[in-house]
């Protein structure tokens, strides 16, 4: 990631992710049209060493990126088992993930 004095932190997909422009990250699955995506709730916005803190949001804030495509996670295993009854149940779940690239904050 890198590091500037000029960052943000957003929400989404009820996660927080500290952001600054040019970085690229994994977050939950957006159902978003075209190539870009606009991220409208900002918590926290530093530019030039200026803190500005939302109360939930930053009002008029936003940090835009550029979609680069849709990726799965590792196969996380998910197993059953009842002792004693012969019961064992095995399956896999992979997270669907959307990969983007903060162009602006």
């Amino acid at each position: 990631m890198p590091m500037s004095d000029d960052f943000a932190i957003i929400r989404t997909g009820g996660k927080q992710y500290r952001v600054s422009a040019g970085q690229k990250l994994k977050v939950e699955k957006l159902d978003a049209k075209g190539d870009s995506v606009v991220f409208d709730a900002v918590l926290l916005r530093s530019r030039g060493g200026k803190v500005e803190i939302g109360a939930p949001h930053i009002a008029g804030a936003k940090v835009e990126a550029r979609l680069l495509g849709t990726v799965k996670d590792k196969t996380k295993i998910v197993f059953k088992y009842h002792s004693k009854t012969r019961y064992k149940k095995k399956k896999g779940h992979r997270q669907p993930h959307t990969e983007v690239e903060i162009v602006k904050i």
